[in-house]
């Protein structure tokens, strides 16, 4: 048992490490290609760090056929934008009340504005249209015509927020890879830095997945729960560290926008493939995950766009719909 918890906490350093050269390498690539902050976060960071739990549904759907692969697929592709919308958005909240309890950044969370409600409208929209294709999909066979309109969807949204004026990065770090090989920050150094990084966030994901089953095992929680909430959790975890150390640095917009970019590429790309492979049958505890995702989305839209930042408190507000969730669960 000691092993195991050794190997669980050595797993999530190593998860956290390859974070931290995760960001900092993102940051170069967006200063080397003159990208603002709105690029960085919404694109690169949220797909970069999406990818690997991104996948893990899609090889089911695809290339596991039958119904049990495709309820697994669907409630995993689901999956991603709740947690990210509860979980996320109250991990966010709630580190950003602890740094500036040791005063180390100020209490309100003011991201860009315009890149934090694009993200979320895209989100509710393209989301609700899949929520309401599951209903009107059991009357009309709709649900190929509407994934092929979300991903020219995304593809929009792609081109908006490259077109964006958001603020370019200051207070940029040394590239780690500079340091640490005494190399200039060149464009090929930057990448192999990033994908370094993805590579180990991908690997540490993958064994602190491993030995949470087999602790979660040992202390004798049910397959169900496991599969529910612990896995899910664990797969979010570099969104949710990403958005720490960012919120740590500051840089609220690269917090926030990492959060909310992944949002959209969660409910735009495995959404549509989702549609195209399977029923797309939205029921019980995944319809409940869509619907609780959109509200706890729509309180930080609606609050941002009044108040022209975000309380933490509100954000940590998503935690309620995931005990909603939670409590409906068992």
């Amino acid at each position: 048992m000691a092993f195991l918890i050794a190997m669980f906490s050595l797993s999530l350093i190593f998860i956290l490490a390859s974070c931290l050269y995760f960001t900092n390498a993102v940051e170069w690539l967006g200063k080397k290609l003159n990208l603002g902050q709105g690029v960085i976060g919404s694109i690169f960071a949220a797909v970069g760090t999406a990818m690997p739990e991104t996948m893990i549904p899609l090889i089911a759907i695809v290339f596991h056929k039958g119904q049990a692969s495709d309820e697994i697929g669907v409630g995993a592709i689901v999956g991603a934008p709740f947690m990210l919308s509860t979980l996320g958005f109250f991990v966010t909240g709630a580190s950003a009340i602890v740094y500036a309890l040791f005063r180390k950044r100020p209490f309100k969370i003011t991201p860009s504005l315009t890149g934090f409600q694009r993200d979320l409208t895209y989100f509710i929209i393209i989301y609700s249209l899949a929520v309401i294709t599951s209903i009107v999909n059991n009357y009309i066979d709709i649900k190929n015509i509407v994934s092929i309109a979300i991903l020219v969807s995304y593809f929009v949204y792609v081109i908006r927020t490259f077109s964006s004026k958001d603020d370019s990065l200051r207070d940029l770090k040394n590239l780690y890879f500079s340091n640490q090989f005494h190399l200039k920050p060149t464009i090929n150094l930057i990448i192999l830095q990033l994908i370094f990084s993805l590579l180990g966030i991908s690997y540490g994901a993958h064994v602190f997945i491993k030995y949470t089953e087999q602790v979660s095992a040992m202390a004798g929680v049910p397959p169900a729960i496991l599969s529910l909430i612990i896995t899910p959790i664990a797969t979010e975890l570099p969104e949710k560290l990403n958005s720490i150390l960012w919120i740590g640095q500051k840089k609220d917009t690269l917090a926030l926008l990492n959060i909310t970019g992944a949002m959209v590429f969660q409910s735009s790309v495995p959404v549509a493939i989702g549609m195209m492979f399977t029923d797309w049958n939205l029921t019980g505890l995944t319809m409940l995950t869509t619907v609780l995702a959109l509200i706890s989305s729509y309180i930080s839209l609606i609050y941002a766009a009044s108040k022209k930042y975000l309380s933490p408190f509100i954000l940590m507000g998503g935690s309620i719909f995931y005990c909603i969730f939670l409590l409906q669960l068992l």
